[in-house]
């Protein structure tokens, strides 16, 4: 919490800023309206403007709603409508404010000083374990706002005396055969490492282990927090005593060659072995088919240099050897290649060998979310309705060299292989419904070899995706300095490259783009992106062969502020259904696009699926942009992340308005959801719980339906200092992370001494930058 005792309003108004305490917090959740000691002098004084009095504390929170007295009314949904039966009016709603009904707020005086921050926090530079070239840190363009989230930690959560790993699970008495021996820094005695090493086992979630309920076994072993409920000491024949775990599997333990587990958590899929990841450190896994597009690639350039009498091509392809055609052919050269030129045949790399996608408005797409897209909360996405999902956004150069952590971002849950919703109007040609899944990658990249190279592995390695999926709407200033994420869109033709060479090299996978509205807020450009990804550009013959295209109504200027321009998704969902007829116009046979490039990944008059992406935060939302603005179907993001059950809401077609205790049970869905992936340990339960509180900083935004007086809820809209209908809704709409904490020990238990978690929601801004 910030400290200031006394703050002027820009408007020379004397006025005291009192911050209240955590406690105060805990029983009266965060007004987003007032003056906090970081505002600027410009969002002190739109506050003043938006809010009059009440923005400084002091406004009599009555007073404007006194005046206008109302008469009961009584709100009734019926088929997507409300109803408001009212005597005299229907209640007004204020730009930027949640319309809480009055029996909810609270004096405005005991808010918390906390504000929701995203977009400038997440340019701050978030720490981030895939490395600084993977992620390339978070940028900001204003000076002295940066680095809001360099610095930011997490503690450690480690057992105060380390337990060796050749010791991790086997009983007492079984033989040392830890292969440091003597010279091992590690304890090897188990009672004294359940005594004094560890913490005491937790108590929450029933004090059994939710890997052994699941598996029947528990990889952490001894270093289990619930390591109680799956051992037991027995007594030999001899009198002594030994500790032994319980194994109802009878599974053999799998390590890799370090001595390190292997065994996954419950579900995982996409496992990626230990052992690939080695051949791609050692650079002996060869992209056979994206260096033999490369070479072409290459070849393509030294004609269009020599030809302009330009300089050496691109230096940021690598020397490829010719190794002829991917039909078998050879790539003619020298004088040869200008002599033979009519007779040049393209390589056989054809959109047509993909397999079928289908989006539909039954299909909302979870987006890629950065941090929260992890497994756990994917896994409670889909069990809420998510039809489908992606991956976190991982960066093409850490793939190739084997990361772990990048790798990591590829694996998914058993019930994401299981087919989406589909009940088209009428049957897609060739669709195997049987055979799609819900879940695929999303990787960024900024040069075409890498994009090639990175996708082709994927292929290879993780053969479980829907489709691979290349990010070009991320706005963070040091990914687009490289040329990736938004950048992309300043380049068409070099998009245009990359996107063919994927799909040229990821065999029946298919390839779909995420785009924004352009790099500047005024200067949108992604309706000629569009038209050339659908028809390909002048220089081409035929489309590029991508399955989707999702469009973020922003530009990479805005970030994630100001609202999604809704209209400009629907001139571009327009313009794809114009491009259609235009097609249908073309009689002259050389003009005609060849049919093998035509994805049949697409829709069946072989244009790309559209799908448009921003503020969703109800079904409402929902069903208003598929219908109004044309698109297949919709990406949801941040609305996901605040409730998870938008989903449903979906599939229902109707609001649900969740209690207090159906909310906590989504967390401690998503604490099961955790611990069996990362793992009951002390590692596996603090990783958990900085995830959950990452989640739980968006999740304290829900205003629920019950206590709102006009519906549908709005992004923009910053609820007033309110309390719920209990103290368990109250405190989940608590804006302080110390109560986030609170929260989480209810599941797992008191955090550890060493653990810290500093919320990224430091400064002004109400948006977020959540998705890729």
């Amino acid at each position: 919490m910030l400290g200031v005792d006394n703050m002027s309003n820009p408007l020379g108004k004397v006025d005291d800023l009192k911050p209240s305490s955590a406690d105060e917090v805990t029983k009266s959740a965060n007004p987003q309206s007032i003056i906090l000691p970081g505002d600027s002098a410009t969002t002190k004084a739109e506050k003043i403007e938006r809010h009059g009095a009440a923005a400084n504390g002091h406004g009599d929170h009555k007073s404007s709603h006194d005046d206008q007295e109302r008469s009961a009314k009584r709100i009734k949904l019926e088929h997507d409508e409300i109803l408001l039966e009212t005597a005299e009016a229907t209640p007004s709603r204020t730009k930027g404010v949640a319309p809480i009904k009055k029996e909810y707020l609270i004096d405005v005086k005991h808010a918390s000083e906390s504000t929701y921050d995203d977009d400038a926090a997440e340019a701050g530079g978030q720490a981030d374990t895939r490395g600084q070239e993977a992620v390339g840190g978070r940028g900001n363009k204003k000076k002295g706002k940066g680095g809001q989230n360099h610095a930011r930690q997490f503690g450690s959560s480690r057992d105060a005396i380390a337990l060796c790993k050749s010791r991790a699970n086997v009983n007492e008495f079984h033989p040392q055969d830890c292969s440091y021996g003597k010279s091992c820094k590690f304890e090897h005695d188990i009672r004294k490492y359940l005594k004094d090493g560890k913490r005491e086992d937790m108590t929450t979630l029933g004090g059994v282990c939710p890997l052994f309920e699941a598996k029947g076994r528990c990889p952490s072993g001894w270093r289990c927090r619930f390591a109680s409920s799956h051992s037991k000491e027995v007594e030999r024949e001899d009198g002594t005593k030994e500790l032994v775990l319980v194994d109802k599997a009878q599974s053999a333990q799998t390590t890799n060659g370090d001595g390190e587990e292997e065994e996954e958590g419950v579900g995982v899929v996409n496992v990626v072995h230990y052992t690939a990841k080695i051949k791609l450190r050692k650079k002996q896994f060869q992209t056979v088919e994206a260096d033999k597009y490369l070479a072409w690639l290459n070849k393509q350039n030294e004609d269009t240099t020599n030809s302009h009498s330009h300089a050496q091509p691109d230096a940021t392809y690598p020397e490829v050897e010719d190794e002829g055609r991917a039909d078998g052919g050879t790539y003619p050269t020298g004088a040869a290649k200008h002599e033979n030129r009519a007779r040049y045949v393209e390589p056989l790399f054809k959109a047509s060998e993909k397999r079928r996608l289908y989006y539909g408005p039954e299909t909302p797409v979870l987006a890629p979310l950065t941090t929260q897209g992890n497994l756990p909360f994917r896994r409670l996405a889909v069990s809420l309705g998510a039809q489908i999902t992606w991956s976190e956004m991982a960066m093409g150069l850490p793939l190739l060299q084997g990361e772990k952590g990048e790798w990591a971002l590829m694996k998914a849950h058993e019930s994401e292989m299981t087919p989406p919703a589909y009940s088209p109007k009428s049957p897609v040609l060739d669709y195997n419904h049987s055979q799609d899944i819900k879940f695929g990658a999303q990787i960024a990249s900024n040069k075409p070899w890498l994009a090639l190279k990175a996708t082709e592995t994927l292929t290879t390695f993780c053969p479980k995706l829907r489709a691979i999926d290349l990010n070009c709407g991320c706005p963070i200033e040091l990914v687009c300095r490289q040329g990736a994420g938004s950048a992309m869109l300043d380049s068409h033709t070099k998009l245009e490259r990359i996107l063919r060479g994927m799909n040229a090299v990821s065999g029946e996978v298919p390839i779909t783009v995420k785009i924004r509205m352009g790099t500047e807020t005024k200067k949108p450009t992604a309706e000629k992106l569009v038209q050339r990804l659908v028809n390909g550009g002048s220089e081409q013959e035929s489309p590029c062969g991508v399955a989707a295209i999702t469009l973020h109504g922003r530009s990479k200027q805005q970030r994630y502020t100001r609202s999604a321009d809704w209209e400009y998704i629907a001139q571009c969902a327009a313009l794809v259904k114009q491009l259609k007829s235009q097609r249908a116009e073309v009689t002259d046979t050389i003009r005609e696009p060849d049919a093998r490039d035509a994805n049949p990944s697409t829709r069946t008059d072989g244009l790309p699926y559209f799908c448009g992406n921003g503020d969703i935060l109800s079904h409402i939302d929902y069903n208003t942009h598929i219908r109004d603005s044309g698109v297949d179907s919709c990406m949801v993001a941040r609305g996901a992340l605040i409730k998870p059950w938008i989903f449903e809401e979906i599939q229902q077609n109707q609001y649900l308005d969740k209690s207090a205790t159906e909310r906590l049970g989504y967390i401690e869905q998503f604490c099961r959801n955790g611990l069996e992936y990362w793992g009951s340990d002390e590692i596996g339960v603090g990783t958990t719980r900085r995830f959950l509180l990452e989640w739980m900083s968006f999740a304290c935004r829900y205003v629920p339906v019950g206590i709102l007086e006009v519906l549908p809820p709005q992004f923009g809209d910053r609820p007033p200092a309110f309390r719920g209908r209990n103290e368990l809704e109250t405190l989940l709409a608590s804006a302080n992370y110390k109560d986030w904490i609170k929260i989480s020990e209810m599941f797992l238990g008191p955090s550890h001494k060493d653990f810290q978690f500093v919320p990224k929601h430091k400064s002004n801004s109400y948006e977020i930058e959540a998705e890729g």
